[in-house]
């Protein structure tokens, strides 16, 4: 109850389009406890990957600019999701017919700055989180920081654009270590048959760097460079239009 109460607490303060909010936290007379959210109607962020494969460049930059923008309101509020993946991330249609990308489930977020009391309840030093998007720093249980949830949105996007991930090994085990010491993927290798500009493998591979204070420093920035680096993208997959049959 009092990580839910937590989870309340931190999530009621995350009101922005990119967010998906606790509005309330209550408890019946015969004492069950619910959490109201607003209704989000779409596709999850890994139905969709899955079904296209790999999604275009307009789409990818279009969903990075969208999670960014809701994670650095967390960022600001000095809270680092830490269990950033395509999973927690809804795809959804605006009224206008355009989509927008909403992150989900801030479960497993933290505060930097937090009374021991709530330390305790968030397991300090204990890996938690999904170990195929979780940063180096949080696989060896250090401190993090919005530059985790930066890593894990770079993974992201190499997803998106690949329909892969950067390490490669037999077993989770393997590709944890990996990422602890092995050199990603570049993208020509994980898809040669895509034509993707020695830019945006540039900003790919820097937002994934082993090192928190070599890659981008907040999620914003990063978004912007991979903008940026698309130059003006054309042949947005309109992913949903084809999932719905419109």
């Amino acid at each position: 109850m009092a990580r839910l109460r937590r989870e309340a607490e931190l999530a009621g303060r995350l009101v922005h389009p990119n967010v998906c909010h606790i509005i309330r936290l209550g408890e019946t007379s015969n004492g069950l406890v619910y959490v109201v959210m607003p209704f989000v109607q779409g596709e999850l962020l890994c139905d969709v990957t899955n079904r296209a494969k790999q999604l275009s460049l307009a789409d990818t930059v279009r969903y990075i600019t969208d999670i960014a923008a809701g994670l650095q309101v967390a960022h600001d509020l000095g809270i680092v999701h830490r269990d950033l993946k395509p999973e927690n991330i809804m795809i959804s249609r605006n009224p206008d017919g355009t989509e927008r990308a909403i992150v989900m489930d801030f479960g497993l977020a933290k505060e930097r700055q937090m009374s021991d009391e709530i330390k305790k309840l968030t397991a300090t030093g204990i890996v938690l989180g999904t170990p195929e998007f979780m940063s180096p720093e949080q696989l060896r249980g250090k401190t993090l920081d919005p530059r985790t949830d930066v890593y894990s949105l770079g993974l992201m996007a190499y997803e998106m654009l690949t329909g892969k991930l950067p390490f490669v090994g037999r077993t989770q085990q393997e590709i944890m270590i990996a990422r602890l010491r092995s050199e990603p993927q570049s993208i020509r290798t994980a898809r040669p048959d895509l034509n993707f500009s020695v830019g945006v493998e540039k900003v790919l591979l820097k937002s994934i760097e082993r090192e928190p204070a070599e890659r981008y420093q907040s999620a914003p920035e990063f978004a912007a460079a991979l903008g940026e680096a698309a130059g003006p993208t054309r042949g947005s997959s309109g992913v949903l239009d084809r999932i719905f049959g419109r």
